[in-house]
Order: C-alpha cells, then sequence, then structure tokens
C-alpha cells in the first residue's frame, strides 16, 4: 500500500464544455457534477498500490467460499490472467474482500486526492492527456486488459498505479452531489455507487475529458462491470 499523506486537496472542477464529447454517459452532462471546485481535507490513509488482481481475488473466493466472477470456469480466472485486475466484481463483493483483508474502499475523496494530488492536477502525471500512460483502448494502445503496474509513466504523485484506465474502480460513497451544487439529477441518491478512473474498453468513454482524475461515473452496486474492478484503502489510525 502508498501511504497519502493528511492536508488538503482540490476537489472536483469549475469546468464548462461547451461542446461535450458524443458517448454513452448515462443522460449525465460532462462536468455538471464536478461542481464546484472545493477544498477538501483530509487525514492520512493507506490505499493499495496496484488494482485487485485475479489471483488476490481467487485466495478470497477460497478462503471465503464466495461465489466467483461470472466468467471464470470452476473457481479459476482465465489462463494468463493471474496479474490483471479482477472485474465483474459487485460493489458488496468488492467491499468484503476489502474487509476480509482488513481494509474498506477508499472514499470518492480519497480515490480523488491518491490520483491527482494535492495539485488539483488533470491526470495523475500531470495537465496534459497521454495515450500511453494509461490503458484506455484509445488511439489503438491496447484492446484488452494489462496486468496491474504496466504503467510506469501514468502512476500518480503518491506512486499510485492505474488510477486511469483499466479498470473503473468501485468507491463506497453513493452518487451524490457535492456540497454547493446545485444542479439536480435522477440519478442522485442512495442508487448507484461511484465508479471512478475509467476503464480499457474506449467505448462508453471515447474522450480524454472523460478518463479525467476528477471525472465521476455511477453503476448500480448490484452489477458487475465487464469493465470495472477496485482497489482497498486502510485507516492509519483505527476509528474511534
Amino acid at each position: 500500500m502508498v501511504l497519502i499523506p493528511a492536508g488538503d486537496f482540490v476537489m472536483g472542477s469549475d469546468k464548462v464544455d461547451p461542446n461535450p464529447p458524443k458517448g454513452f454517459v448515462m443522460l449525465k452532462p460532462l462536468y455538471v457534477d464536478e461542481h464546484p471546485a472545493h477544498k477538501v481535507s483530509l487525514v492520512s490513509f493507506w490505499i493499495d498500490r496496484y488494482e485487485v488482481t485475479n489471483a488476490q481475488y481467487r485466495e478470497f473466493v477460497q478462503a471465503q467460499r464466495v461465489v466467483a466472477p461470472p466468467f471464470w470456469e470452476n473457481d479459476q480466472y482465465p489462463e494468463g490472467t493471474a496479474e490483471q485486475p479482477v472485474t465483474q466484481v459487485r460493489w458488496h463483493e468488492a467491499r468484503a474482500f476489502c474487509q476480509w483483508k482488513g481494509k474498506r474502499l477508499p472514499t470518492e475523496a480519497e480515490w480523488e486526492k491518491a490520483a491527482r494530488g494535492s495539485d488539483g492536477r488533470e491526470f495523475p502525471w500531470g495537465e496534459a492527456f497521454d495515450v500511453t500512460l494509461a490503458n484506455t483502448g484509445m488511439g489503438g494502445d491496447r484492446k484488452a486488459l494489462a496486468p496491474v503496474g504496466s504503467y510506469e509513466g501514468g502512476k500518480s504523485p503518491y506512486g499510485v498505479y492505474d488510477m486511469i484506465g483499466n479498470v473503473w474502480e468501485w468507491v463506497d460513497d453513493w452518487y451524490g452531489p457535492y456540497p454547493g451544487n446545485r444542479v439536480s439529477s435522477d440519478h442522485y441518491g442512495e442508487k448507484f455507487k461511484v465508479v471512478r478512473g475509467g476503464g480499457w474498453e474506449g467505448i462508453h468513454h471515447d474522450s480524454p475529458t472523460q478518463y479525467r482524475a476528477a471525472y465521476r461515473f455511477f453503476a448500480p452496486p448490484q452489477v458487475g462491470l465487464a469493465d470495472g474492478g477496485f482497489r482497498c484503502a486502510k485507516d492509519v489510525r483505527k476509528r474511534k
């Protein structure tokens, strides 16, 4: 795991896009749910350096006798995919794995700080999108999942890998507005859980703006996404 230090960071954005990119975005206008950019103060916490892999999740399946992801056969992941992130894991299954490891899912704020640092950068590596630094499926770079940690140049300021691309990542929060955001949405409330970071397929999201560290998306917690996975976090100090 990587220790993320305590302190303030800029969460969200004030961006307005006059020409939203085409693509399936569940009727959610680009940028609107990121408003306003606001300062958030967090205590220090730990976060996994890499996304949870198939091999790690298989240990959980065997030890806890839980249901394996649907594309596995006989509780075994496909050959050659041990170090790829596990996918098609539902939110409550991801949470259960983290708890089994003595951890928890990161909050949305923790995820964003770990991805963009304290300086409000657009991408984990800086301000400009670079198709070679993340597995997004854009630009013909890659057509499949990559082993975790494959994109050395794309790690965050704290040394966390694959915060952008490879798989969407579950966080703990329900999808809702930030404080001060007055734009309503039928999707807000205890209906959807937030997912962050973007997946490798480059199908549902086809623009660099949708792979930014501040970008928010959401999914039903009872559904395992084909291009969705997770990583865990942990408190530095025990919560009271």
